[in-house]
């Protein structure tokens, strides 16, 4: 029996060619996992190629899966570029429509709120005149309703905004215009336990006792509350503050993944696309919004039929009230 033989034998007994090992006239295969080693047939050097099959197969799953979320992630990147777009074009148009309301608002108040005052005026000296002449006393309370409706001067209390009251002056507008100080405010005297809560929280929290920086300006802005409680003298407040400091600092935030950050910049966009919606139906269903709507080419135009209508109602009015007083 010729060396081929046995040789010959062994490869037909296997049925593959053992890794790392070439058979006579056979040369080794370019492809990492072949057909017989992928078939899980025994072999002294199969174990380590069916290893490395499973980990290149896992491998190949946990790349497929990382494109996968690249492809999501940079189709979330292009909705979100989409919404704000979208948004910025839908607030150009409400903020430019609420400007129109502004405006014709302004203009309309000029042009007509004189008139307006006018009919108000005249519908209360002629119901104090229909008052006047019948003596009833449910015309009386029309005319007193009808002169509320006319729009009464500020008193002095509204314009000096509370530092004028019907006594006069208010001490401490009267300290600052004569230039004296102004009376400080009674002292507080913590009591015993709130003097015994502070200390423990200055000897538990003082910013001194921190290694690092970001804990010692927790610290710090926690003592600023426990001295602005300990001076007002609120004993539960600093209670409240001892149970928060005994709870410790609140755990650090999960830093969100990219695809958690988009998600979630959409669903503010969405909430920022409902309240511009609010404001735009608010804008449209008001008086001034829905004129400009009758006439949104010209709408002066319509500020001079209004103002006809008007003049024509004063005059009717004027009319009645020449016919009462005569």
């Amino acid at each position: 029996m010729s060396d081929a033989e046995p040789q010959a034998e062994s490869h037909d007994r296997s049925g593959e060619t053992r890794s790392g090992e070439t058979w006579p006239g056979e040369t080794r295969s370019q492809e990492p996992w072949s057909e017989e080693s992928r078939s899980g047939a025994a072999g002294p050097g199969d174990a380590g190629s069916s290893g490395d099959a499973g980990s290149g197969d896992a491998g190949d799953a946990e790349g497929a899966r990382a494109q996968e979320e690249v492809q999501a992630a940079e189709r979330l990147e292009r909705a979100v570029r989409a919404a704000e777009q979208a948004l910025i074009e839908f607030e150009i148009a409400v903020e430019t429509f609420r400007v129109e309301v502004e405006n014709f608002s302004r203009l309309h108040h000029q042009r007509l709120g004189p008139m307006y005052s006018r009919l108000d005026e005249l519908d209360a000296l002629i119901a104090e005149a229909v008052a006047a002449r019948t003596g009833d006393p449910e015309d009386i309370r029309k005319a007193h309703e009808a002169r509320g409706l006319v729009q009464p001067m500020p008193g002095v209390e509204e314009l000096f905004h509370g530092w004028i009251d019907s006594e006069g002056l208010s001490p401490e507008a009267a300290a600052m215009l004569t230039e004296r100080p102004v009376q400080p405010p009674p002292r507080v005297r913590p009591s015993e336990e709130a003097r015994r809560i502070y200390r423990e929280l200055a000897r538990k929290a003082h910013p001194d006792l921190a290694e690092e920086e970001a804990e010692r300006e927790r610290r710090g802005a926690f003592i600023v509350r426990v001295n602005a409680a300990y001076a007002a003298g609120d004993e539960e407040a600093l209670r409240a503050l001892a149970e928060e400091w005994a709870a410790g600092p609140p755990p650090p935030e999960r830093r969100a993944s990219r695809s958690e950050e988009l998600y979630a910049r959409l669903e503010w966009l969405a909430e920022r696309k409902e309240m511009l919606a609010a404001v735009a139906a608010e804008l449209e269903s008001s008086a001034i919004g829905a004129m400009i709507k009758m006439a949104p080419e010209d709408p002066d135009r319509l500020l001079d039929e209004i103002a006809e209508q008007l003049l024509a109602q004063a005059a009717e009015r004027e009319t009645r009230l020449a016919e009462l007083v005569r």
